[in-house]
């Protein structure tokens, strides 16, 4: 089920915090929607949701209009909000039978449904205990037991991650990818490196605005005009090497990062590369380059090149 986002504007009094944004999000994708705390992310997954409403602006879930008093949208959506809403006085699986009883979920399917989600999000072990007695870990595994238990069209997650050991985070990781060969996925987070393991598409938000919308390596190739080259030569005298490097046409500059490894950081001029130049002139002065790697832009600098003040 496809989401449409048109113009989508909210004030908190003075304040902007979602300012007249629009995107969309298609069925059997993973969005990584990021941004720095205050940036409007919890505040337009939660519109989206229609736990807040929106001053500006339209939300269609496949194809018809949120403001539509007919449309029904709370049942085709799963939501896990940043503050996890659980009744820490209840055993998991009483827990779990009130979220589907409220989702509607029919009395004979309540168990079954149960069982499943017990399974898929790895609660097995500690299914009887009471809430209030989980780690953090698992009271995050509950949050995401009850925002699928009714096995919604639309999952929005937010920091779904969060208190999770590394083993948990690669079985939800893995959960949430399975999820969204199927469903439409809108997922907030900090953690930069499992938006690339687990998003198709990432969307930058900040002061309200987006920044940036694509994968993760189309945002790279926007944010890398120029080709950066990490080398290291052999059987020649830094100062040598470093000086017959910029004499190179397709270089634009060059440091000398480990003097006494041969070790340069070369940048090329915009939309050239200077990888065949770097050979010949190695061939040429009976030098061995034994590294030549082109160094990536990392997602962190992206996000902090966009969002910082």
């Amino acid at each position: 089920m496809d989401i449409q986002i048109e113009k989508l504007t909210k004030t908190y009094g003075p304040q902007t915090a979602v300012n007249d944004i629009s995107f969309d999000v298609k069925t059997g994708e993973v969005l990584g929607f990021l941004g720095p705390n205050g940036a409007g992310k919890s505040t337009t997954m939660k519109m989206i949701t229609g736990y807040i409403g929106f001053e500006k602006g339209d939300i269609q879930i496949g194809g018809k209009s949120v403001t539509d008093p007919t449309y029904d949208l709370k049942r085709h959506i799963g939501y896990l909000p940043e503050n996890n809403p659980l009744y820490h006085d209840m055993p998991v699986i009483d827990y779990l039978e009130f979220c589907a009883s409220l989702q509607g979920i029919e009395k004979q399917n309540i168990n079954k449904r149960i069982r499943e989600m017990v399974g898929v999000c790895g609660l097995n072990s500690e299914k009887h205990k009471k809430i209030g007695e989980l780690s953090k870990g698992y009271r995050q595994r509950v949050g995401l037991a009850q925002a699928m238990i009714h096995d919604p069209e639309i999952l929005v997650l937010d920091e779904p991650t969060t208190g999770l050991d590394p083993n948990q985070i690669i079985e939800i990781r893995k959960l949430i990818r399975d999820l969204g060969k199927e469903k439409t996925v809108i997922l907030s987070t900090h953690i930069l490196p499992e938006v690339e393991a687990t998003c198709d598409r990432i969307l930058i938000i900040n002061r309200g605005k987006i920044v940036a919308n694509g994968t993760s390596e189309t945002l790279r190739k926007q944010s890398q005009g120029n080709e950066i080259l990490k080398l290291r030569i052999e059987d020649g005298k830094a100062d040598k090497i470093l000086k017959s490097l910029r004499t190179l046409d397709t270089v634009q500059s060059v440091a000398c990062i480990e003097q006494n490894q041969n070790v340069f950081e070369v940048q090329s001029l915009v939309e050239q590369t200077s990888k065949r130049n770097v050979f010949n002139l190695c061939v040429q002065n009976k030098w061995v380059l034994t590294e030549l790697t082109p160094l990536e832009t990392k997602l962190e600098d992206i996000f902090r090149n966009l969002t910082v003040k």
